[in-house]
């Protein structure tokens, strides 16, 4: 085009827009010359109706243009420090096994440089025929009774132009054994470079739940409609229209697929009978490996910082739920180890609960002991305060104390004839017993020493009269002063 022409062509794209604008200020001046000849009354409420129309007009605009939320991802540790607590675990005692185990996978699924597709949804979904399709050769049983996958599978796939692909199988929602299934799903809902979520319709609340927590993994998710081929293509598209809506920000991709399988359907024979017929239905997944192509362009490299991510960051859960369980024993360990002893000063005590300053440095000792399991920094003064706190609290209640010493005493035979001296060792057992649970507890939750907080719950455990714990308590209270006697 000359550039003769071209300026034409911008004189008179000038030329009209000047007119449009011209021909919207001559519009609006006289519907505002209209409005100011109506009544005052109209003309509050045609404003108020207006004003209302142009605020919902906003507030749409707002909702079309506003910024996405990004997914938040879990939190990911350094490695360096996750083998570190992982190796002090270990030193503890605890099984870290399947940690280390973890590890080794995550860098076995590095070295092998495949990538790994993770495929989840609810039973009866298709699951097993869309691997037949994506994985040919693969041997999956189908079973109508409410799912077959009970472990992790693993199937070789290939895309279309020949990149390799391992399709990993999961537990279905909600079969038989649903905790033990779904942990294996969300380690290899972990472990994966991508996920897979298969339907068969529109989502249900479950299934929704279910697609926004593997939306945590931070990993590349296909929302994939299957047995498209029972809907009209009107149907079809309004379907994939809801579910787009509904995992909008979670899914990379919402797609139709037919994954074929097998159906059973009554065929007339020639002398007048009937037979039922079983033939498998051609697979049409093309969508899908489409997706998958898009998806997996970047290759295993590509998408491993990802599955790094999401592997490192459930290891760091569960490493802090062992963290947890090893600290909680350690906490038992010493509030068994602390009420022994106290259950040995108790014997020379006068009046149990009345005074606690014969067994002062053993709470202030298992003050600090817990403080220490816990991570807790504590001062001298607090824990002071706190062993003056409990002497308070064992002065006022010193009858229940007392009373449920002697009832539970009475519960086991032999043990309620023994003596003053006994019943003594016994409330000490129960006060020292009731104290390093209770701070226990409280620094569990609390990361402080609130002494709140520790009170309100020393107060709750001095009152409980369950049978397992007083009979713990009663034969720790009977070893206790067979040793002395035997020492006597």
């Amino acid at each position: 085009m000359s550039r003769r022409l071209r300026l034409l062509f911008t004189a008179l794209a000038v030329a009209a827009l000047l007119w449009l604008l011209l021909a919207a200020a001559e519009r609006a001046l006289a519907l505002a010359q209209r409005f100011l000849a109506l009544p005052t009354l109209l003309q509050w409420i045609l404003g108020s109706v207006l004003a209302l129309f142009a605020a919902a007009a906003l507030m749409v605009l707002w909702w079309l243009l506003r910024p996405r939320r990004r997914r938040r991802l879990l939190p990911v540790p350094d490695r360096g420090n996750l083998e570190q607590r992982i190796g002090q675990l270990r030193a503890r005692g605890a099984d870290t096994g399947a940690l280390a185990s973890e590890l080794g996978e995550l860098d076995r699924r590095r070295a092998s440089a495949r990538i790994y597709i993770a495929l989840f949804g609810e039973i009866s979904t298709g699951k097993s025929s869309l691997i037949h399709a994506l994985a040919p050769h693969a041997n999956v049983a189908s079973d109508a009774r409410g799912g077959t996958t009970r472990e992790v599978g693993h199937y070789d796939s290939a895309l279309p132009d020949g990149r390799a692909l391992v399709i990993a199988d999961v537990p279905g929602s909600r079969e038989t054994g649903g905790e033990a299934h779904e942990t294996l799903a969300r380690d290899e809902g972990l472990r994966a470079h991508a996920v897979i979520y298969l339907c068969a319709g529109d989502l249900n609340r479950g299934q929704a739940d279910e697609l926004r927590w593997l939306a945590s993994f931070g990993k590349p998710l296909l929302l994939v409609l299957n047995k498209a081929d029972q809907w009209t293509s009107v149907e079809r598209e309004q379907l994939l229209g809801h579910l787009r809506q509904q995992s909008r920000g979670i899914a990379s991709s919402v797609v139709a697929i037919s994954a074929g399988g097998s159906e059973r359907y009554q065929r007339e024979l020639a002398d007048g009978g009937t037979e039922w017929v079983e033939r498998q239905r051609k697979p049409a997944i093309e969508p899908l490996l489409q997706a998958l192509d898009r998806l997996t362009r970047p290759g295993a490299e590509g998408l491993e910082d990802l599955r790094e991510h999401a592997v490192l960051a459930g290891l760091h859960e569960r490493t802090g739920t062992l963290e947890a369980r090893a600290r909680d024993d350690e906490a038992q360990r010493i509030v068994r180890k602390y009420t022994r002893r106290a259950i040995v000063g108790a014997l020379a005590a006068i009046a149990p609960g009345s005074d606690l300053v014969i067994q002062g440095v053993l709470a202030a000792g298992l003050t600090r002991a817990l403080a220490e399991v816990y991570g807790v920094k504590v001062s001298e003064v607090q824990i002071e305060d706190f062993v003056q706190q409990a002497r308070l609290t064992l002065r006022t209640g010193s009858s229940i104390v007392l009373a449920v010493a002697g009832n539970a005493l009475k519960a086991f035979p032999g043990l309620g004839t023994l003596g003053g001296g006994v019943l003594h060792a016994f409330a000490y057992a129960l006060i020292f017993d009731s104290m390093g649970r209770a701070l226990a507890a409280s620094l569990a939750e609390r990361h402080t020493l609130d002494q709140h907080d520790a009170g309100a719950r020393l107060k709750e455990l001095l009152a409980d009269t369950g049978s397992t714990r007083l009979r713990q308590l009663a034969t720790l209270t009977m070893e206790s002063v067979r040793e002395r006697d035997r020492t006597n």
